[in-house]
């Protein structure tokens, strides 16, 4: 393992992006009667949208704004595939099939995410990091079963041949769109290219709005939109920056594999202080996805 600085830098911010996630999933799951999935979805890109506009005209900024057309198209895919389309199967297949069957196939996205840098980016198989890929997934697959069982009725998780296929497309959706960032962050200032994501999300997220609004979802409330305003700025505004910053270091392969260690961060969280108990299978989960980690960073 050579450790370089990209290295140590995109793996810190791609950590503290996730923690920042864990804690924002929390406070969004505590709003969950007020405000539908779409609703939250839709307001935190709005505020993330609000923040980049200023990020990205602040005067200490050691270039001008520019975005190859290229780049533009590769960004766009990335955050229609990922938080627009990707985000609203997934709640669909959850809808269907509950979070215990749909949380682990569409996780599974950073081994599909590795395959595809090797087919595209030209990333090199490593079998330690395989393999390491394959521990993480494992073990946040663990946690987070673990973590819903107290969210999630046993009704809610049936076998549904529609809802696995809608899971699995997710995952085809989260690893495209982590691999065409990849390519559209290359020669692209990561401020620049997250305020063209999030101003295409937001643009995306209007029409699905206002048809979720005219086939009968209900109006958030307005303590339910502040609570998720001020949590977006963290988790969707500064979250959303640091990874695109992340998968620019250290690539799309392990920057997926960083970013989908949120439900690592939940767990102190459900521990402390929502005074859940840790169960056996969730402390495995733990180690498996920290070793599962440090073989990847061992790897890279």
């Amino acid at each position: 393992m050579q450790v370089t600085p990209e290295l140590v830098l995109g793996t810190t911010v791609g950590f503290l992006a996730s923690a920042m996630w864990a804690i924002s999933v929390v406070v969004y799951r505590s709003q969950s009667k007020e405000i539908r999935p779409l609703a939250i979805s839709s307001i935190k890109m709005w505020v993330a949208l609000a923040f980049m506009s200023v990020v990205v005209v602040l005067p200490f900024r050691a270039s001008p704004f520019f975005v190859p057309v290229e780049s533009l198209i590769y960004l766009a895919l990335s955050i229609s595939l990922g938080a627009v389309i990707g985000d609203t199967i997934y709640l669909m297949s959850q809808e269907r099939i509950g979070v215990s069957y749909a949380f682990p196939i569409a996780m599974s996205f950073p081994i599909l995410t590795y395959f595809l840098a090797i087919v595209f980016l030209g990333d090199v198989l490593v079998p330690l990091r395989l393999i390491g890929i394959v521990i993480t997934v494992g073990g946040l697959i663990l946690i987070s079963r673990e973590q819903n069982k107290a969210h999630e009725d046993e009704a809610s998780a049936r076998l549904d041949p529609f809802g696995i296929a809608l899971a699995f497309l997710t995952m085809v959706m989260f690893a495209s769109a982590t691999v065409f960032l990849d390519i559209g962050v290359t020669a692209v200032d990561p401020v620049d290219a997250n305020f063209v994501r999030v101003v295409l999300g937001s643009a995306e997220f209007v029409p699905l709005f206002f048809v979720a609004r005219h086939q009968g979802m209900p109006m958030p409330t307005a303590r339910a939109t502040k609570i998720v305003a001020v949590t977006g700025l963290f988790g969707m505004a500064i979250g959303s920056l640091l990874y695109v910053w992340m998968v620019k270091l250290i690539g799309a392969a392990m920057g997926a594999v960083i970013g989908s260690t949120s439900p690592l961060f939940a767990v102190p969280i459900s521990v402390f202080y929502l005074k859940e108990r840790l169960t056996t299978l969730a402390a495995v989960g733990v180690l498996a996805t920290v070793v599962g980690v440090m073989l990847v960073v061992v790897a890279f």
